[in-house]
C-alpha cells in the first residue's frame, strides 16, 4: 500500500494552523499545490477530511478522528528523516568489515582505535577470513568493506591498494639465522618451516619462491592461520614465513623477525568495496580514514 505522505503532511498542517494560507507558508508550497495534495489524499481515501468555505476550514468528523494518527505519521517520519540526516552529518551508525586475519594483529587495530576516538558511538562487526572469503562477503553484501590481498580484478569490485606487505622469516632463538640482518630464500634450504595452508596467498608466494630456489618445504607441521604459526614458532616447533604485518619485534620473547631478500617478495593489501551503490555514513568514514592512514612497514 502506497501512503501519500505529502497529502497527510498537508492535512496535518492545515488542521493545526487553521487554514490553507498559513499551512502553505509553513510547507513552502503554493496554496494551489497544497490544495492538490489534500484533494489527492481525499480521493485516495474516498473520504472527505476537510470542509472548506470561502471563510474558514473545518475538519469533518472523519478528519477529526484521523488527525491524531496523521499527526503521529508526520512526527514519526520527520524524526526518522532527521535521524538519517544526523547520521550523514556525524557519520554515525554501524557497519560490517571483512578482513584477512593477518591485518588484525597490528595494522587494523590501530586504525580501529583511531576510528573509535573519532566516532565513539559507532560499532564495527568484523568478519575474518581468507582473501577469497573477504571478496565473497563484499560481493554478497555481508560486508560493506573488505581488506584482502590484491587479486584478480572483478568487474563489481573497486580495489584500492593500501600498502605492500613483504614476507619475512620468523625464527626463535637459538637459531642459526637469528643474528642475520636479512636472509635469502636460498638460506632456508635446511630450515624447518611451518607450512601455511595452501588456500592462503602467503603459501602461494612462499611455494613459488622456494621452488625457484629448488627448495622443498621442510617441516612436519601445517597450519591454517598465521596466528597459529606464530604460536608454534614461539614454542620452538619451527620457523615460519609470514607477512611482516602479522608480527612486530617484541610480540613474543625470543622470536626474531628477519627480512627475506633475493628477492624481496611483497603482497599488495587492498581495500575493497562494490562499484555499485554507496556506503553507509559509518562505513564511508572508515573508508576515508583507512585510505588516509599510513600503513605497512
Amino acid at each position: 500500500m502506497k501512503i501519500d505522505f505529502d497529502g497527510v503532511q498537508a492535512f496535518v498542517a492545515i488542521a493545526e494552523l487553521g487554514g490553507f494560507n498559513k499551512a502553505a507558508r509553513e510547507l513552502h508550497v503554493t496554496q494551489t499545490a497544497l490544495t492538490r495534495r489534500v484533494q489527492k489524499l481525499e480521493a485516495y481515501l474516498g473520504l472527505k477530511l476537510l470542509d472548506r468555505t470561502t471563510r474558514r476550514v473545518e475538519l469533518t468528523a472523519v478528519g477529526r478522528e484521523f488527525l491524531p494518527q496523521a499527526r503521529a505519521i508526520v512526527q514519526e517520519m520527520t524524526a526518522a528523516v532527521e535521524q538519517l540526516k544526523d547520521m550523514s552529518r556525524r557519520s554515525t551508525g554501524h557497519f560490517t568489515l571483512a578482513c584477512i586475519p593477518s591485518m588484525t594483529s597490528h595494522v587494523l587495530p590501530r586504525v580501529m582505535q583511531r576510528y573509535a576516538q573519532l566516532h565513539p558511538g559507532n560499532r564495527i562487526r568484523l568478519l575474518d577470513g581468507s582473501s577469497h572469503e573477504v571478496r565473497n562477503a563484499v560481493l554478497g553484501g555481508q560486508a560493506e568493506l573488505g581488506i584482502a590481498v590484491h587479486g584478480e580484478k572483478h568487474p563489481d569490485l573497486a580495489e584500492t591498494v593500501l600498502f605492500a606487505d613483504e614476507l619475512v622469516l620468523l625464527c626463535r632463538s637459538p637459531h642459526a639465522l637469528e643474528d642475520r640482518d636479512s636472509v635469502t630464500w636460498g638460506d632456508l634450504r635446511d630450515t624447518e618451516l611451518i607450512g601455511i595452508s595452501s588456500f592462503t596467498a602467503t603459501r602461494v608466494f612462499m611455494d613459488y619462491q622456494l621452488a625457484k630456489q629448488g627448495i622443498r618445504l621442510q617441516g612436519h607441521c601445517e597450519v591454517q592461520h598465521h596466528a597459529t604459526a606464530i604460536n608454534l614458532v614461539a614454542a620452538g616447533v619451527g620457523s615460519a614465513i609470514l607477512p611482516s604485518s602479522a608480527f612486530e619485534e617484541g610480540d613474543r620473547p625470543g622470536v626474531r623477525k628477519i627480512p627475506l631478500t633475493q628477492p624481496t617478495v611483497k603482497r599488495k593489501v587492498s581495500l575493497l568495496r562494490t562499484r555499485h551503490g554507496g556506503l553507509s555514513p559509518a562505513a564511508q568514514a572508515f573508508h576515508e580514514l583507512l585510505k588516509a592512514t599510513p600503513l605497512g612497514n
